[in-house]
């Protein structure tokens, strides 16, 4: 990688920060591209040659929030190790996002931007849908494996993760409830993953 690009690499990683806190502090609509710029320091062209608009930057936000808890969600399935150890771990990952202060911000943000525009909340969740998350990876590795039961994996990792953001996100983005303890987190979990196996297991 030439210097040139690491700069250039540099920058734009300035401007996602500094979009991420401006976001977070102002909400989309009084996020403007100039304050960005400012805080990233960088100028306004510059911050167009990575971003042509502030829908673009927005989406790049929840790109990097979806990559982010993704790679939290990498838990492969093992075929010789007991569901309910995996699941659990899956859930305890899935809740150690839900209940970082920077997504839950940032998904208050989206929701009150998507409220405005509705198309762009399709555009939004049309990007964040293209890419496969772990719990449906494993879902599905485990369907294949016969240890549960066959049927749409789609809609089984939205039942599993309707069971946990009903009382650890939503809640706290909408209500302004605060954040489950440790050992609510863990005794939601284990009550979440009970309940799904008792259903799903072949």
């Amino acid at each position: 990688m030439t210097e040139q690009q690491r700069l250039t690499d540099r920058k734009r990683e300035a401007i996602v920060q500094a979009a991420i806190a401006e976001f977070r502090a102002n909400g989309f609509d009084a996020t403007s591209v100039d304050k960005v710029a400012a805080r990233a320091e960088v100028s306004k062209r510059t911050l167009y040659n990575h971003f042509p608009s502030k829908d673009e930057l927005f989406a790049e936000i929840l790109r990097v929030l979806w990559d982010s808890s993704a790679s939290r969600m990498d838990l492969p399935y093992h075929a010789d190790e007991p569901l309910e150890a995996q699941l659990l771990a899956l859930v305890m990952q899935k809740m150690a996002l839900l209940s970082d202060d920077n997504f839950l911000d940032l998904a208050r943000v989206a929701i009150a931007a998507a409220m405005h525009s509705p198309a762009r909340a399709k555009d939004m969740i049309s990007r964040l849908g293209e890419k496969e998350g772990g719990m449906l990876a494993w879902i599905r590795a485990a369907q294949k494996d016969g240890r549960l039961k066959a049927g749409d994996a789609p809609l089984a990792v939205q039942q599993l993760e309707s069971l946990v953001k009903g009382v650890a996100f939503w809640p706290q983005v909408a209500m302004g409830q605060p954040k489950l303890t440790p050992r609510e987190q863990r005794k939601l979990a284990a009550s979440t993953v009970a309940l799904f196996l008792s259903h799903h297991t072949a």
